[in-house]
């Protein structure tokens, strides 16, 4: 295992227990050629020091101790304790120094990054964390970064993560949490790709789903998105749901907002039929470097990023998918008429809406979990 802070993303290093499992993914797809765009990793061995520079470990389990999957009160208050014991904590310096050498190294002046978290106890075959740790978009300057990465290690106790874990055995006592920094992708429309249909099951299909600005407003369910479903082996557009797109989520000085899409832009597709067409052999040479076929796992589902939207923002309730985020480490796209598509590889579908008061961060919803589809064969754009 690395003992280094942080890593380029591309790094042969970059395994699970180094990164987490959106970064060993990240770094994969990076290796084989696809267009992600540059960063690093803040590795797991910072989230250790930090822990232990910071005597936290044993006041966590203590935290965890009166936690029961059970009883959601027991499950917020445990990470309530966790979340004052990391703010309070500080960060070593020699960390804090590779961190900002990085991204120094990464973004000039004072650019945009996305900060996204990668727990080594996610996207595993047995257990999908979608959207349980926390991302923040829109990032500028190292201390900014230092604290978002902060945050970030602290989303590792989330009340729905400490749950999960709790039920489906997973130690407590080992888990970690990388973080992933990427140059943020000032997308005009964002979305998600399945290389095997969800809707129907067929694998010879593909589903794009779009909409304007960057995906946080279709991962919070506030907007229904464009839908393409394409044929994998002709690449013929099968179907065509424009749909009526009313919010967009765009980049402020200080982070992101929610604006109404423009009247003249609603009906309009996000995505022209030369792109989807390209985006769906994308999405096929990326399912043959996973060697895997398309699977189905019936686990917590809720409204999430880039696919048709059916039901009330924010409850639950509906069926729709979402890439597992926090990671959003996007592939880029550059259309014929400039349009820049920007998405992420998907693992796991859940629901993540804005925190109040906080414009740079997205967190999962806490409603309603059914079921959701999984499989490392999947991806997003």
């Amino acid at each position: 295992m690395s003992d280094s802070y942080t890593l380029p993303l591309s790094d042969s290093q970059a395994e699970l227990d180094v990164v987490g499992g959106k970064g060993a993914s990240l770094a994969r797809l990076v290796r084989a050629g696809l267009p992600v765009p540059d960063g690093f990793h803040v590795t797991t061995a910072a989230y250790r020091r930090f822990v232990d520079e910071n005597a936290l470990q044993p006041r966590i389990l203590e935290s965890l101790q009166t936690a029961d999957s059970t009883q959601p009160v027991t499950l917020e208050t445990a990470s309530a304790r966790i979340g004052a014991l990391f703010a309070d904590g500080s960060i070593p310096a020699d960390i804090a120094a590779a961190v900002q050498a990085a991204y120094a190294a990464l973004a000039a002046g004072d650019a945009a990054v996305a900060v996204r978290s990668s727990a080594t106890a996610e996207d595993l075959p047995d257990a999908s964390f979608a959207g349980q740790q926390d991302t923040y978009l829109n990032i500028r300057g190292s201390d900014t970064v230092l604290d978002a990465v902060k945050r970030c290690w602290a989303s590792l106790w989330t009340a729905r993560a400490i749950g999960y874990r709790v039920q489906n055995a997973i130690d407590q006592e080992i888990v970690s949490l990388a973080v992933v920094v990427q140059a943020l992708v000032p997308a005009e429309a964002a979305g998600i790709m399945f290389t095997a249909n969800p809707l129907n099951g067929r694998r010879d299909q593909c589903l794009i789903s779009a909409s304007w600005g960057l995906g946080e407003a279709v991962v919070g369910g506030m907007v229904t998105p464009d839908s393409f479903t394409v044929d994998k082996s002709s690449h013929a557009i099968l179907t065509r749901e424009i749909a009526d797109k009313q919010t967009m989520t765009v980049c402020t000085e200080s982070g992101t907002e929610k604006v109404p899409i423009p009247q003249a832009q609603r009906r309009t597709p996000a995505m022209e039929d030369a792109q989807v067409i390209e985006l769906a052999k994308l999405g096929t040479d990326i399912e043959s470097l996973y060697e895997m076929p398309m699977g189905y796992r019936g686990r917590q589902a809720l409204h999430s990023a880039s696919s048709p939207y059916h039901g009330a923002a924010g409850t639950g309730g509906g069926f729709s998918y979402r890439v597992a985020p926090a990671q959003r480490a996007y592939f880029v796209y550059a259309g014929q008429h400039h349009r820049t598509i920007a998405g992420s590889p998907l693992t796991a579908l859940c629901h993540a809406r804005p925190r109040a008061n906080d414009p740079n961060h997205t967190r999962p919803d806490e409603g309603n979990r059914s079921q959701s589809w999984r499989s490392s064969g999947y991806f997003g754009f």
